[in-house]
Order: C-alpha cells, then structure tokens, then sequence
C-alpha cells in the first residue's frame, strides 16, 4: 500500500461538541458553489464558504436549496439560506441585533433522530426525507405543500412509512436497482444490509398511510417491507457495527445514471472506526470510497481494489468527502476533517495522477524520446539493468561519473 502527502489546507474555526452525523457538503445558496455545513450538539448550524475561517453564516436550531435538521428531541426544521439582501464588509451574514439566522419552519417529528437522508427513494423525481432512529426504527417523509406562492413555506411533514428493523440502524443510502428504480438501503449490524421496500408507490390511488396507522398495522407489512441480505458468513461478531455508502458511480455513461455499487465496512476494533465517503478525485467520473479512522488514517479504495492511504496527524471526530468550493471559486474534490481543538481541517484539489503502484521505468517508457535518450548516452534500452543503473546514479549519485556502457554499444575507435 502506497502513501500520498496532500499539503493544499485551509483551516476553519469551530467551537462546540460537534456532532458526528452533522458534516455534509452541498449547494446550501443555489450558486452551484458547495458549502460546508457543521452541525454541533446544542443546536447550532455554522456554514462555512471558501477557504474563509468564519462561518459565513450561523443557524439556531432549537432543537430554492434549503438546509434540513432535525433535533434529537424531534423538532425538524427548514432554513432558507439563499443570499441575503444586507452582508458585511468581509461577505459575512449579518443579522439583527446579533441574533442567529432562524428557521423559516418548525415541525415536531418523533425523537432521537440518529441518521438522516434526503433522496428521491420511490423514483416519482421528488425527493423524499428518510430518518434513522435509536430505537432500530426507519421512517419516510415528504414534504405537502400548502402555499399558494414560492416565496412562502406553507407546508407539512406527512408521514409515509415505518420500518423496523432488527439490529441498529447506523446509515442510510439509496442506489439504483437493477432496474434503476432506487433502492432505500440501511446498513445492519454483522456487515449486512436491508433493503426498505417503497409500498406506497405500488398504489397512486391510495395516500399514505398516516402515522396511526402505521403503527396499528407495523408487524407483518414492517416485515415483508424489509428483505435483509447477510453477505459474510465469515464475520466473527456478529453484532459489530457496519457502515454503508451506496450509488458509487462507474464513470461517465450516456445515460447518466448510477451503476449500484455500495461499499459496506465493519467497524471492529477500539482504534478503528472509520466514516466512509465517495470522491471523485480524478475527473474520470469514477468515484473513489474514502475512509477515515479516529487516529487521522484515511484510505481511498477505487473500484479495482487499490489502496492510497493518507495520514492526518489529528485525533479526527468527523469526517466527509466530496466537492467544495474551497478557492479558485469552483468546486473541486476535498477531504474535510473536524478534529478535537476546535479545527476543521480542509485538504482541497486532493487530485492523483493514479491510484495504482508504478515505477519510474514504465513511465518512461510511455515518452517517445526515451529510447534515443538512452542510446545517446550509450545504453541499451532493452538492458533494463543498465537502464535502471543509469536511473540510479542520476536520481542519487548525480555528481558521479556515468556507469560504462556496455561493450557492445561502445565505440571501437
């Protein structure tokens, strides 16, 4: 396993006890710019643009793009974070009377929220919110809407189902089927997963069923809705924690679609616990899965098996991967890391030439002058020992006289 050195960071402030699950990357003021947003425990949203180290603006969470959260105790909220008419001189969100951005809606859901999703899960092309609970529950929302104009959020949350599940609920993530119809899945203890069945698209007639209802009939539909998939039977503990990311993309295709990769990993071990990601650091389309350990390893896995690992030399709390805005005012691949001091560290344009291992002699021997080069200086260049000789001297010993040619290539005179 090869190790790469990525020097290109920015670092961020941030005070509180930031919340694990609360680190994501998106386009939060619709400028097709991506921004960071970093929840903490005690409620507040701090979204941060471009290498500043302030917050560009902070949220209050008591508990057009906009950005959901939800509280532990239930309480889910909408912020419209689309540019502001007054900001400061340094571009930052100023609010009134020193008070925080507050949310343009305010709904009570069921508590202890774990995870969340925002995702089209039934392939009708809107998309839905998927919430993860302590209590091995799964529950899906959509948003009805009841204004009358797009300048006002008049709506609700409606209820659409309820899964339980067997083991603990740890992510959540939608991949196309074989079919390319999306599929809910939810990672399960023991390095499986469970695919949650959308019942209610199977009826357009019907509306969704309603919270009471679903919990008077949740035994024997909450049981054929979940199709459980062990896949090792080799798993030592099976009770150990597992992650899963989905809809990793192949590369470019016409069609633009996802190909239905996922990633799973087990979470053993004290030391290793790692949060995984996708990235696409090398413009092919090809997405990469990132993991990152509490003791700042990180290891990129493409879709052949090989491993680049990258060291961070900070205790990590969260993590995440994707495109940010960081400089040059557009998007490019970023690894961020929140870390115990108050830091969050940002490496940006985390490019590879390769991930593969290579070594310098089939490098060269790509470029169409190598061969004369080599035959100039009286080295055969099928003589890879004298090739790699010559390599040698001049990388380590250049102020040493060249190595003899060989007495073929030498001149009788």
């Amino acid at each position: 396993m090869r190790s790469v050195s990525y020097v290109q960071r920015v670092a961020l402030e941030f005070s509180g006890s930031l919340f694990p699950h609360a680190i994501c990357l998106g386009d939060v003021d619709n400028d097709t710019l991506n921004e960071l947003v970093v929840g903490d425990t005690s409620g507040k949203l701090s979204v941060y643009k471009n290498d500043d180290s302030r917050p560009w603006l902070t949220c209050s969470c008591q508990g057009m793009n906009l950005v959901v959260a939800v509280s532990a105790e239930g309480w889910f909220h909408l912020f419209d974070l689309t540019p502001a008419k007054v900001l400061d001189a340094s571009g930052h969100h100023e609010a009134p009377a020193g008070e925080e951005q507050r949310p343009a809606f305010k709904q009570h859901v069921p508590a202890n929220t774990k995870v969340m999703l925002i995702s089209d899960i039934d392939g009708d092309g809107c998309y839905e919110l998927v919430v993860g609970y302590t209590d091995r529950v799964v529950r899906a929302f959509r948003w009805e809407d009841l204004g009358e104009g797009p300048e006002h959020l008049a709506g609700q949350l409606v209820s659409l189902k309820k899964w339980m599940l067997e083991g603990q609920v740890d992510s959540l993530s939608v991949t196309p089927g074989p079919l390319g119809v999306p599929e809910l899945m939810v990672s399960q203890p023991g390095c499986a997963y469970a695919v949650l069945l959308c019942t209610w698209s199977r009826d357009a007639g019907s509306p969704p069923a309603s919270e009471g209802a679903a919990e008077g009939s949740r035994e024997s539909p909450a049981a054929r809705d979940v199709v459980l998939h062990q896949t090792s039977g080799r798993i030592h503990n099976k009770d150990v924690s597992t992650h899963l990311v989905g809809n990793i993309k192949h590369g470019h295709s016409p069609e633009g679609g996802g190909s239905g990769l996922f990633a799973l990993c087990t979470l053993d071990g004290e030391r290793w616990r790692p949060w995984w990601e996708v990235v696409c650091p090398w413009g092919d389309g090809r997405e990469e899965v990132v993991a990152c350990a509490w003791d700042g390893q990180t290891y990129i896995i493409d879709h052949s098996r090989t491993v680049v690992r990258f060291q961070v030399d900070e205790n990590i709390r969260a993590f995440c991967a994707g495109l940010y805005a960081c400089k040059e005012g557009r998007n490019s691949p970023c690894l961020v890391y929140a870390t115990f001091n108050q830091k969050i560290y940002v490496y940006w344009e985390v490019r590879l030439e390769r991930m593969e291992s290579t070594n310098l002699l089939k490098i060269l021997e790509a470029e169409p002058e190598y061969r004369s080069l080599l035959l100039e200086l009286g080295v055969d260049p099928d003589d890879l020992p004298a090739a790699r000789a010559l390599l040698h001297q001049t990388l380590y010993h250049p102020d040493q006289s060249p190595p003899c040619a060989p007495s073929s290539l030498q001149d009788p005179t």
